[in-house]
């Protein structure tokens, strides 16, 4: 894996270029496997009942958008169980923190798969998990596949100024400590930029937590 690395801020480091090819598409090709079983890939829809841009797979917790709360069964959705964390999956996520200086033990995988040009992520902070995880810093962890994602990220208050970074596939980021109440979100996905052997229609993001 890369060890190259871009400290964004105190708390938040961006790898460029840190999965190689084969385990991208490893990775992507998994991925989709699972989304296509059931349960697979849905459409979230949010509080007001206006549908998110992207399509979603939650792994070890489903992440209710009505409630904005983690449970066992996909109660806003079709009440079936969650698929459980792959541990290899889990571990790959270990590994990336631990690369930024964080423990970690993660036990939430979302998939977020922006499978068209106008998918994209409202600024937000990622702050459902449990208040202990939230206090002890536990970080985010993603990682890119696919086309470029414009991701924007800002401050602890919404109207701080915003930093754009480019998220190619293969890339990871990591956030968490004093970062990790940060606000973000992708503003686009550039087309035709990923990898065509990946697979992929669009970006898979999959972004790792600790309930």
């Amino acid at each position: 894996m890369s060890a190259t690395s871009v400290e964004i801020a105190p708390g938040a480091t961006h790898y460029p270029g840190y999965l190689p090819f084969e385990v991208q598409r490893a990775l992507a090709t998994r991925c989709l496997a699972l989304g296509a079983e059931e349960p697979g890939f849905y459409t979230p829809i949010v509080r007001g009942g206006k549908p998110m841009s992207v399509r979603m797979l939650c792994l070890g917790r489903h992440w209710n958008a009505l409630t904005y709360s983690y449970e066992s069964v996909r109660s806003d959705i079709d009440r079936l169980p969650v698929p459980p964390l792959p541990p290899d999956l889990a571990h790959l996520a270990q590994q990336i923190a631990r690369d930024a200086g964080f423990p970690f033990a993660p036990d939430i995988c979302i998939v977020n798969w922006y499978h068209r040009a106008s998918s994209k992520m409202g600024q937000h902070q990622d702050k459902d998990e449990s208040e202990e995880s939230i206090a002890e810093g536990a970080p985010v962890v993603s990682i890119s596949l696919g086309d470029t994602a414009q991701f924007r990220f800002g401050g602890l208050h919404r109207r701080d100024p915003i930093e754009m970074i480019q998220l190619e596939s293969g890339d990871a980021f990591v956030f968490g400590g004093p970062a990790r109440l940060r606000y973000h979100g992708v503003a686009r996905i550039l087309p035709g930029t990923g990898p065509s052997s990946l697979g992929i229609d669009g970006r898979l993001n999959l972004t790792f937590r600790q309930f």
